[in-house]
């Protein structure tokens, strides 16, 4: 074999490998044969189950805006019209456009029969995510918040033939009642049946578990996380289990081994990164969006994340919706959050920069002591005396305002006191909202505490500096 041949082989070894964590560094995901971090604005987990949305417009969309994640819902779980009030919600499809896993037989569905017009829906769906370097993650349950939405799910007694008893929207997601159980155990097998030898797949096991009153039991949550790992046990690769956590922040104390992403709502500041970091295992943020309509606040939210550590961001943009796959539809300035072309370029943005640093080989670092401007937030990632790189912002949450995450506009510029050994130092200063590096400079340093100076920005700003050799 040649030797070029033989790097051709290695290189599509590579890309066949399913994402999983990254082996040098377990905060992160490997995949196609690289550390990665998975960086989206995408719909609202209606892409499978509502028929009438063109998937594959979607997809082209995210591509060529740079991002590499989408999250959706299985199934099971479904909303109405209206519902958190979002306009044109992807996951409140008519009931014609409706596609559930479980075959539909007259009026009602059978929870022990599958449909095969989901499931070839589903694997398309990820297969041509594949095809555009797209991770999905697949969100196997929810609670059911108000009893409308339990109403619409074929697990509701009255929506199946199934005989399932009296069953509380409270006990849905729990060991209370068994034949329910038995049916949601066949549903996680049949999925990691039907999705094996996908490699651009995670399982997330429940959304939002920890809502208040209608919570997903902890053993209910471990009890799945376990049947996954016994339906794929005999995989020669294996599918990456998430759990979610909490809104904004928690310490996960008992962690269940079978979970490798431990995932957060709401997560601003990131409080949750620094709390879990011990788990080294991957934290993401894999839900914001309803801290209002303007870029900046979700652009804040993405660099804040990442830099503190996270590998995992996805920010639900409600400008994705049937008819609008393109991601065109003019997001109503009532609704909870915003969405749109610029804001999915700006997060491209973010994606280039890491795609610029050896992120995988740096660790959160409170490399900087001052300089920071009144009201702003730092972060940075450093790799001791080869590279640094530190995102400034001025975002915070208000309680009690609306939206509750506010920034600064005005322009303004700092000079950061920057711990730095002794080298020659390339610094740059990067537009986190139009990707351009607004100045550069080289210095040599003695090592210490030294003053880095920004050009003036408005909102936020970033800088990378490096060691030159």
């Amino acid at each position: 074999m040649t030797r070029t041949a033989a790097l051709c082989l290695a290189a599509s070894i590579l890309s066949a490998q399913s994402l999983r964590l990254y082996p040098g560094n377990p905060h992160y995901y490997e995949f196609r044969g690289k550390p990665t971090v998975l960086v989206t604005s995408a719909e609202h987990y209606g892409a499978v189950l509502n028929g009438a949305f063109n998937q594959t417009k979607y997809l082209d969309t995210l591509a060529r805006d740079g991002l590499n994640l989408t999250r959706v819902f299985s199934g099971v779980y479904r909303e109405a019209p209206g519902d958190f009030g979002i306009a044109r919600n992807t996951l409140a499809p008519t009931d014609a456009a409706y596609v559930s896993p479980f075959l539909k037989v007259g009026a009602k569905f059978d929870l022990g029969k599958w449909n095969p017009t989901y499931f070839a829906r589903l694997k398309s769906f990820i297969a041509e995510a594949d095809k555009r370097g797209i991770v999905v993650e697949l969100t196997l349950f929810c609670v059911y918040y108000q009893d409308r939405m339990w109403k619409l799910s074929p697990f509701h007694p009255d929506n199946n033939v199934n005989a399932l008893g009296e069953l509380a929207r409270t006990d849905a997601l729990t060991m209370k009642n068994a034949k329910l159980v038995a049916i949601q155990e066949a549903f996680v097998r049949k999925m990691a049946a039907e999705l094996r030898g996908s490699r651009n797949v995670l399982l997330e096991i429940c959304n939002e578990p920890y809502i208040k009153g209608v919570e997903a039991a902890d053993d209910w949550q471990r009890h799945i996380a376990r049947i996954i790992g016994e339906a794929e046990a005999g995989f020669p690769e294996k599918h990456l289990i998430a759990r979610n956590i909490a809104n904004n922040t928690a310490t996960v104390d008992n962690p269940d081994p079978n979970v490798s992403i431990f995932n957060f709502h709401y997560a601003r500041p990131p409080a949750a990164v620094a709390q879990n970091f011990g788990l080294n295992r991957v934290i993401g943020l894999d839900e914001t969006g309803f801290d209002g309509t303007l870029d900046a606040i979700y652009r804040m939210q993405a660099w804040d994340f990442v830099l503190a550590g996270g590998a995992h961001y996805n920010n639900l943009d409600y400008s994705f919706a049937a008819g609008y796959e393109d991601g065109s539809f003019a997001v109503p300035g009532n609704a909870p959050g915003g969405g749109g072309a610029d804001l999915r370029k700006q997060l491209g943005v973010l994606r280039r920069f890491l795609d610029g640093i050896e992120f995988a080989r740096m660790k959160p670092a409170n490399v900087v002591s001052g300089g920071v401007p009144d009201g702003a937030s730092v972060r940075a990632l450093a790799e001791e005396g080869k590279a640094y790189a530190i995102y400034l912002h001025t975002g915070r949450v208000l309680a009690n305002h609306r939206p509750r995450y506010v920034y600064r506009t005005d322009r303004q510029s700092a000079a950061l006191l920057v711990n730095l050994p002794a080298g020659k130092y390339k610094v740059e200063w990067w537009n986190p909202r139009t990707g351009k590096v607004d100045s550069t400079e080289t210095f040599g340093h003695e090592g210490g505490r030294t003053h880095i100076a920004s050009p003036e920005f408005t909102e936020d700003a970033a800088v990378l500096v490096r060691a030159l050799q």
